[in-house]
């Protein structure tokens, strides 16, 4: 779906709003039973800390700030960017060096994020600025539902050697903890990284380039 509006944008999306069982599920996340609390979610609208650069400037109209700080490895917090849900993760060293993980590879559809669904700051095996934190639109690419997070892998839970990611209740779709896609299932292609950038260490802003890169969401193939 080529360079469309944002209305037509969201209009090719199945419930673009997800309902409030949606958000929580998502917001909570699941983490082999351990929920991220909802302080970390509600923690993602804190006023931006005052020792960081930008943080007396007011964020441009059409971004989200997120405040990483009380983000731990392996949480998950939901933003909304426009009309769609955002996953901002933070990523265990462990879950990192999975992504480069040889058996995983091996089963991704775009595995070096050649197609274009992200900024080219984020065309590579994390999908990210920072390998730590991944920020993705929270949209599978087949219709539109929402992935549920399981960060941990385990020999059972969602699926038998499950590597930890995203799997569609829907469809069954699944997506590592970068938001690639695995081969053979229904969804075409990896979830969306819209443009983000840091505000000093603390924060990211969604909606917004770094300094220096021009990069049109509209461009990317789908959402």
């Amino acid at each position: 779906m080529q360079g469309r509006s944002d209305q037509q944008a969201g209009a090719g999306v199945t419930d673009p709003k997800p309902t409030r069982r949606d958000m929580l599920r998502v917001a909570t996340g699941v983490a082999g039973g351990a929920a991220v609390v909802g302080a970390v979610a509600a923690a993602a609208y804190m006023v931006p800390l005052l020792d960081e650069p930008d943080a007396l400037v007011p964020p441009p109209a059409g971004t989200v700030e997120v405040d990483l700080l009380p983000l731990q490895a392996g949480q998950q917090i939901l933003v909304f960017w426009r009309s769609w849900p955002v996953f901002v993760v933070r990523r265990s060293p462990q879950a990192v060096s999975m992504l480069r993980n040889p058996d995983l590879l091996g089963q991704l559809a775009d595995p070096e994020s050649d197609q274009l669904q992200q900024p080219p700051y984020a065309r590579n095996r994390e999908r990210s600025i920072r390998a730590e934190f991944a920020v993705l639109v929270g949209i599978c690419t087949h219709m539109g539902c929402t992935p549920q997070f399981y960060p941990q892998p385990s020999a059972s839970e969602p699926q038998p050697d499950w590597l930890g990611g995203y799997l569609c209740p829907c469809h069954g779709s699944k997506y590592d903890l970068a938001g690639r896609v695995f081969k053979d299932f229904p969804a075409p292609y990896n979830l969306p990284v819209p443009p983000h950038r840091f505000v000093g260490d603390k924060i990211i802003r969604i909606g917004e380039n770094p300094p220096g890169v021009k990069f049109d969401f509209n461009t990317i193939l789908q959402i």
